[in-house]
């Protein structure tokens, strides 16, 4: 433990953990076993650092839990919110970048990576072994699914959920807003047509392509020039 820690009422730290200086833990946090932490980190009370992953097997119908041996490592100034988990490893570590903000109610699985001065506000969940670059900013209940890299520089707005790769840095959204119920229900009604519209949409092009040449073959063995098409005033 470094020099200058504050260490609050409450507060469980496991075998081997490792505290810089002029680190502060709010009143009962948790830091399990093998908890590597930086320089003037601060954690906010109910926070939990170095719970096991969900890690099980099944085996027959039967859920069988998996060890997990790695730890979580945290660079300096990370700030993590209160009631927030961050999972240990299963085999490789966890590891936050230096200067990264959590809020409360994040849950972060097991070897996630999360690269320097990336911020998350409250009730993102990150699924297990994922990559997110740096200075990224991840929204409100925003989620990413497990085995995803996330290039630096993204920003998902709030409740966005990714379920793929993202290798450009931008603005990223798939929330939507809130809506009086009975548009709301049109919409859902419209969105499950859309595959309909399109695959009618295209057997009428199909349709109309065949139609119009036939209508130039014909045209063109009889003589008859093409309709001209209507000039409108500008």
């Amino acid at each position: 433990m470094g020099e200058n820690v504050v260490v609050g009422a409450g507060c469980v730290i496991g075998a081997r953990c490792q505290i810089g200086e002029q680190t502060i833990l709010r009143p009962r946090v948790t830091l399990a076993h093998d908890i590597v932490m930086g320089k003037r980190c601060h954690i906010l009370s109910g926070a939990v650092i170095g719970s096991d992953g969900f890690g099980f097997a099944n085996e027959k119908g039967a859920w069988h839990r998996i060890a997990q041996l790695g730890r979580v490592i945290l660079g300096d100034d990370v700030e993590v919110g209160a009631n927030t988990t961050i999972d240990r490893g299963a085999l490789d570590d966890t590891i936050i970048g230096d200067g990264v903000k959590l809020d409360n109610l994040i849950q972060i699985a097991h070897n996630v990576s999360i690269g320097d001065h990336s911020a998350m506000a409250a009730m993102v969940g990150i699924a297990g072994s994922t990559r997110i670059g740096s200075h990224c900013v991840f929204g409100g209940q925003s989620g990413v699914a497990g085995h995803l890299t996330i290039a630096d520089q993204v920003h998902l707005t709030g409740m966005t959920l990714v379920s793929g790769d993202i290798r450009e840095p931008g603005v990223y959204s798939s929330g939507t807003s809130a809506d009086s119920n009975r548009q709301w229900r049109k919409n859902a009604v419209r969105f499950r047509q859309l595959d309909a519209w399109r695959v009618g949409l295209k057997n009428w092009k199909r349709k109309w392509k065949a139609e119009a040449a036939t209508d130039d073959v014909y045209r063109r063995d009889h003589g008859i020039p093409a309709p001209s098409l209507p000039v409108f005033a500008g």
